[in-house]
């Protein structure tokens, strides 16, 4: 068994839910390992850290729970995926000055976007990280594992919202 951090973000059922309302239920459902943050309407944060088997059955038992908690809540976002640089150097203990030298390399992976404020997938990151064995950062096997299961979950996720943006779109007329 081995500890998994990991983020959840879900679409509470109803745009003007107040999510102070499920804190009982999530408790109850077995999310007491979770950090439960409510500030924006109708959405609701957990910053889980969860003992399990492997991160894939951590993840998917928190899913469960919040639904058993929350039913009609939509999962949005699992992480640790998208990332700056700064969150790069929280996860890997590291700075943000050390982070941002591995960038400017010309050897560090490519953003999955590219802006004024580039963002990677975590996995991707972490995986280009440990395979170097860099001194100065740590980067324990937990949070690769939560990261690739995040990465996974998020495709699934953005699938999920395509085809119903797909469906709005037929029902609107709009498609191409």
């Amino acid at each position: 068994m081995s500890m998994y951090d990991f983020k959840l973000t879900f679409a509470l059922p109803g745009a003007d839910t107040n999510a102070e309302q499920y804190l009982d239920a999530l408790f109850e459902a077995g999310c007491d390992d979770a950090l439960i943050g409510i500030g924006s309407v109708g959405t609701i944060g957990l910053d889980f850290e969860r003992e399990a088997g492997s991160a894939s059955e951590a993840i998917d038992s928190a899913i469960s729970d919040v639904h058993k908690a929350i039913p009609g809540a939509t999962l949005l976002e699992v992480g640790p995926d998208l990332v700056g640089v700064t969150d790069i150097a929280d996860l890997v203990e590291s700075t943000r000055q050390n982070i941002q030298k591995f960038v400017t390399s010309g050897l560090f992976p490519k953003p999955a976007h590219f802006s004024r404020t580039p963002i990677w997938h975590f996995y991707t990151v972490a995986t280009w990280l440990a395979s170097r064995q860099l001194r100065a950062i740590k980067l324990e096997p937990s949070v690769i594992e939560a990261s690739k299961i995040a990465y996974r979950v998020n495709i699934e996720v953005q699938k999920r919202q395509l085809e119903q943006t797909d469906e709005t779109s037929i029902e609107l007329g709009l498609t191409a």
